[in-house]
This record gives structure tokens, sequence and C-alpha cells, in this order.
């Protein structure tokens, strides 16, 4: 018999053939059996699993089975919308390796049925609603790699004392935003296979201690873990990311932290450390983000914080809330790889160092909050990726550069409360991008140029206590986008424009639910490219608390109110007060969204308008010192504002009896109102910026607040 020649094409189809498992290998009857009453024990089973049926498993969702035997190894129902409770059928699974249902919406305790699959390798039931604690029979899983129960709150009780031993493989443990108490079982402290523990945001408490395995991951953030920082020297090689954030940590920060050689994330923001910082610590040029804020940090930050290369170096450096004072090291303009800069809310002096633009990767900079001195550095255009520039609440002084448009993409700038001086460059309508723009409480002068009509995507405009002159231009009320307008206490004269009802939507719109969308029109996310590796991305979020309004405030306005103002159905705040308008005021009915308005201090004549009672939301009301005349009627909404039409001689308020009570005796009432408010107080308590800064890296999270602003930095897997 003579065989015939093999090419190597037959023989490459063979090897495919038996190494390739069969597409149409059938689920092993007791397994389909299983998953069918796992199957219809969920609500709506038709709509979450719908490729369940039949009896090829490759047609099953989620659902791997062995290609011989049938035999299901794998579940992975990841974000399929499912709920209700599991039901106990998928315990007879016994062959199965890997369960994952996290992202549902499943309830009742964790089934200790589980503990009967004993070939389970990992499980992830994360981000569900499951509540109690963990079962005792889960002690029985030794061959288990991977445990992860993050994510549901209703998790908790003291972490079970087997939990660092009985499984002499277990690689993973992620118990994170669960409710666990107590402390971490010493047993944990010694599982030699522990590579990723992750116990964020429990109730964990206790002096922190040493673990004496080479871990890659400890994140242990937002608990109530006390002491001193340990050296972790055990894990000096492997240690990857660190985070012990807002925790109660005290006492300084130890040289040996600077000696792991593998960390990429280093995270203590929002504890108590103090002291200073040992001078000659300097972290290796691997350390991606390092945040430190949130403390007691005093002193000089130190010269060179961290080593850098041309392609590796920090991306993110975070000192803010801290006491650091002297100048701003030099040596940071040479951390090339830098991203985002935050060194608020320090004592820092001096200049912002002149080489600032070899940052070019630089996205993010906030300087605010120091004592900071001299002019903006001409170099800052060199930042050409910068998103936003935050200098707020420091000495500087100077005129805005007009070469600063070359900041093209910028969307937030804050040089507010310092001493900048001369006009707005016409240049700057190269800054198209500008999203939130504050120049509040300097000497600004000059007339408005059309430059801002170019930030065509403005959201929040401060020019308030400058001294800006000249008439109001008419394109005043022309941003589609515009939330807040602030031109208060300057020195402003001539007509209010009209608003143009094709301008701002959120004017315009009256927020008739909850105020969830208009919060979700005020976010401003920035999303920035390259970041820390390939599935990581820095993310930039800048969310506006202040009221939706409209500030012209003490300035020399004159002339009648548009009634076009008095329209605007989305409009939260009116503040008018403090110039020499005249003219009758219309009805407030439209103005649906109002919560505080002000015209005090005017020559408004007329009577006060109708029934406001509908203007359910107002609760600050000023019309004091104008030339009111006629009777207030107290059946109609203005009973809750008893001194606000004080300095209104001519006007009445309606008694009880339906009589009209002389109004000297009112305006007697309302002088103590008048006193309390100063200049203009509603203007200063009711507007403010509140930010929440993110970012997404990798497991980092911090929290911090601010009188004026506040942040949050946080990083996931």
């Amino acid at each position: 018999m003579v065989m015939g020649h093999t090419t190597p094409l037959t023989l490459l189809c063979m090897i495919l053939l038996f190494a390739t498992p069969s597409l149409s290998i059938d689920v092993h009857p007791q397994d389909r059996i299983s998953l069918s009453l796992f199957r219809s024990s969920l609500p709506n089973p038709n709509q979450s699993l719908p490729s369940w049926v039949g009896s090829n498993c490759t047609s099953w969702s989620g659902i791997t089975c062995d290609s011989r035997t049938g035999r299901v190894l794998s579940i992975n129902l990841t974000s399929m919308n499912l709920s209700g409770k599991i039901h106990p059928s998928l315990c007879h699974l016994s062959y199965l390796n890997k369960l994952g249902l996290s992202h549902n919406n499943f309830t009742a305790p964790l089934p200790e049925c589980f503990g009967n699959l004993l070939n389970l390798r990992a499980i992830d039931l994360s981000h569900n609603r499951f509540h109690g604690g963990i079962p005792d029979s889960f002690m029985r899983l030794r061959h288990l790699t991977e445990l992860v129960f993050s994510g549901n709150p209703g998790l908790g009780g003291p972490l079970p004392a087997w939990i660092g031993n009985f499984s002499a493989n277990l690689e993973k443990l992620h118990l994170g935003f669960c409710s666990f108490s107590g402390g971490i079982p010493e047993s944990l402290l010694y599982m030699k296979s522990l590579k990723y523990l992750d116990l964020e945001n429990n109730l964990l408490f206790g002096n922190l201690v040493d673990f004496q395995q080479p871990l890659v991951l400890l994140n242990l953030a937002s608990n109530q873990f006390a002491g001193t920082l340990p050296c972790f020297a055990a894990s000096v090689q492997s240690l990857t990311v660190l985070n012990l954030s807002n925790n109660s940590i005290a006492g300084g920060l130890p040289a040996c932290i600077a000696s792991f050689q593998a960390l990429t994330h280093l995270n203590l923001s929002g504890n108590h450390l103090k002291y200073r910082i040992y001078p000659r610590l300097v972290f290796s040029e691997k350390l991606l983000v390092l945040d430190l804020s949130n403390n007691a940090l005093s002193g000089p930050i130190p010269s060179k914080i961290a080593e850098t290369t041309d392609k590796l170096g920090l991306v993110l450096l975070d000192l803010s809330h801290n006491q650091f004072s002297g100048e701003i090291p030099v040596k940071i303009t040479e951390l090339k790889s830098l991203q985002a800069l935050f060194l608020s809310h320090n004592l820092l002096s001096g200049e912002i160092p002149a080489r600032i633009g070899n940052l070019t990767y630089l996205q993010v900079i906030d300087l605010s909050h120091n004592s900071l001195s001299g002019t903006i550095p001409f170099s800052i255009v060199g930042c050409f990726q910068l998103y936003a520039l935050i200098l707020n609440n420091n000495n500087l002084s100077g005129v805005i550069q007009p070469e600063f448009d070359a900041l093209d993409i910028l969307r937030i700038l804050d040089i507010s409360n310092n001493r900048f001086s001369g006009a707005i460059p016409l240049t700057l309508a190269g800054c198209k991008s500008l999203e939130i723009v504050d120049f509040s409480s300097n000497e600004l002068s000059g007339s408005l140029n059309d430059a801002i009509t170019k930030w065509t995507n403005l959201r929040y405009l401060s020019l308030a206590q400058n001294k800006f002159s000249e008439n109001l231009p008419s394109w005043l009320f022309t941003f589609n986008a515009i939330e807040m307008m602030d031109f208060s206490h300057n020195k402003f004269t001539g007509f209010i424009p009209d608003i143009n009802f094709k301008g701002s939507l959120i004017f315009n719109t009256r927020n008739v639910t909850v105020n969830e969308p208009l919060v979700a029109a005020r976010k401003v996310q920035l999303r920035v490219s390259a970041v820390v590796s390939d599935s990581n991305q820095l993310s930039f979020t800048y969310d506006l608390s202040s009221m939706v309004g409209i500030d012209l405030s003490s300035n020399s306005l004159h002339g009648e109110i548009p009634r076009g103002l008095f329209g605007l159905s989305g409009l939260e705040y009116l503040n008018l007060s403090c110039n020499f308008l005249y003219g009758q005021l219309p009805g407030l009915q439209k103005m649906q969204s109002l919560k505080a308005l002000d015209l005090s201090h005017n020559s408004l004549s007329g009577h006060i308008p109708g029934n406001i009672s509908i203007l359910q939301d107002l609760s600050i009301l000023n019309l004091s010192y104008n030339c009111f005349s006629g009777c207030v009627p107290q059946k109609q909404g203005y009973g809750r504002f008893p001194g606000a039409f004080a300095g209104n001689p001519d006007l009445c308020m309606e008694s009880s009896s339906g009589l009209c009570d002389d109004g000297r005796t009112q305006s007697a009432q309302g002088s103590t109102f008048r006193e309390d408010r100063m200049d203009d107080p509603i203007s200063v308590g009711i507007f403010f910026i509140s930010a929440f800064v993110s970012f997404d890296f990798g497991v980092v999270v911090l929290f911090c607040s601010a009188r004026a602003r506040n942040y949050i930095l946080q990083t996931k897997v």
C-alpha cells in the first residue's frame, strides 16, 4: 500500500481541526438544566438572556463550555441588566472555574451554596446590591485566585478571620466600596500569594501595619486607619500603586517612601501628615502620579521631587492644600512629562517660574490661593496644550499679554482676586474655546471689546469689581450657553441691552423637574489625550455650582429695565441694584425659576407687580429704596418679604384687615434690612464657583474642599 504525499497545507488543516473546539458543542444536559432554572428565575428572562435557547453552547451569550464534554467552565454576564436573586441552580455547575456577574442589580445575601463550586478560580460579583456578610462556606474555595465583591454597599460586618488563609492561590482581593468594619485580619498581612488588595471606602479602622508579602497594589483609601506610615519593605521591588488617601495617618513622610523601584501611583492625600519633606527625598522616574494634597506638610517644596527622563516622569503632581512655603522650585519645569500641576492653597511666594513654558504637555495649572507675585510669564504660551489656567487669589500683577491668544484650546481661565490692570486685549479673540472666564477683583479697565464675542462656548463670565467703563455692548446677551454673567461693581454706563431670546438656552429654559438636567448642563468636562498607559486617560471636570443668573449691580446704568429680562423662565438670580434705573416693573410670573431678585437702590416707580405666590423658589426679594407707590397686597406672596420695600415712602403694606398701613412705618421696619445688606450681600452671598476636578488614572482617590472651590481627584483601574 502506497501512502499519499501529505502536503504542508493538509497538515496545517489537520492541526487546526483537532486544536479548535467544535463550533457545535452542546451544553451538557445537567448544566443546561441548571442554567435554564437560573434564567427562568430572572425578571423578564426573554429580554435579559434571549440567546439561551437550544443546546449549542456557542449561541448562549456569556457561556463557555468544555470543547469535549460540554461542561460549563465560565459564566460572564457582566452588565447584562440582570436583577433579582441568584437561583441556587448555579451552584450545581460543578466544573465552573470563572463566574462574572458584575455591574448588574442582584439583591439578597451572597448565596452560601457558592461554597460548593470547588473548581472556582475567579468570582466577580462587584457592583450589585448584595448585602450581609461573606458566608463561611466560601472558605472551601481553595483554588480561588480572584475574589472581587467591590461596589456592594450592603456587604459588611467584620472581615472573616479566614480571609487570608483559605486559599494558597489567592492573588486578587477587591472588597472596596462596601461596608466592612473592624480591623484587617492578621492572616491578610502574611498571605504569601496576595498581590492586589483593594479595601477602599469601607469602615475599617486601627493602626496601619506593614504587610509582609510583595504586593503589587495596595488600596486602603477612605477608611479610618491611623498611626504612622510604614515602609512596606517587603514590597519595595513590586509595589506599583499605593493609595492610603483619606485616612488619619499622622507623622512625617519617611524617606523610605521614595525607595519603591516600581511605584507608578502614590496617593497619601487627605491625612494628617505634617513636618517638612526630607530635602533629598527624590522619587523614581517611574512614578507617574504623586498626590500629597490635603495634609499639613510644611517647609519648602523639595528642589527635585522626582527623577525624570525623556520618556518617563511625573504626569500629575498635586501638593495642594498644605502649608508649603517659599518659592516654586525651578526644577519643577524639568518634569517634561507633567500634564497636571496643583500647588493651590499653600503659602508659596515669589514668582511663577519663568521656564514654565518648558512643560509643553501641561494641560492643567492650578496655583491659586498662594502669595505669588510678579506677572504671568510670557513663556506660558509654550504650554500650548493648556486646558485650564487657574491663578486666582494671589498678588499677581501686570497686564494680560496679547500673545496669550496662542493658548487657543484654553477652556478655563481664572485670574480673579489679583492686581492685573489694563484692558482685555483684542487678540484674546483667538481663545475661542473658553468656557469659564473669571477676571473679577482686579484693576482691569477700558470698555468691553468684541474679542469676547468670539468665545462662543462661554458659560461663566465674571468681570466684577474692576474699573471697566463705557456702555454695555449690544451683544451682551447673545451667548448660547451662558449661565452666569457678573459685571457688578464697575463703572458701566448707558442702557441695559435688551435680551436676545435666541441667546442663552439656560436663561430661557425652565427646569420643570429636579435640578438634574440643569446640573448636567453646568458640567465642563475636558478629555485629555495621552496619559499614563494605554488603558488610562486623564479627565478634568469643572462643575459650576453658582446660580444661573445676571448681576449688573453697582454700576451707573440708567434707563428702563428691558422687559425681556423678566421673561427668562430659567433665570435664578437677577441683581440690578445700585444703579440709576427708572420706569415701571413688569410682571414676574414668567420667571418661574427665580430664587433671588434685587432691584434696590434705583429710581423704579409705579405699582408693585401682581401676584408672585406662584414663584415658589423665590427666597430673596429686595425692592427697597426706589420710588414705588400704592399698596402691597399681603395675600399675593409679598408677605414673605417684610423688609423688601424699605425706603419707598409712597408705598404701604396691606394689613390683615385689608387696609393699607402707613408706608413710613414700613420704611422704619425695613431699615434694619438695609443696614444688614451693607453694600450688596446678595451678590456676595449667592454667586460662588465650586469646582470638581477629577482625573481617571489608576486607583487613587482624593477629596478636598475649600471656601470657593472643591477638587476631586480620582484614579480608577
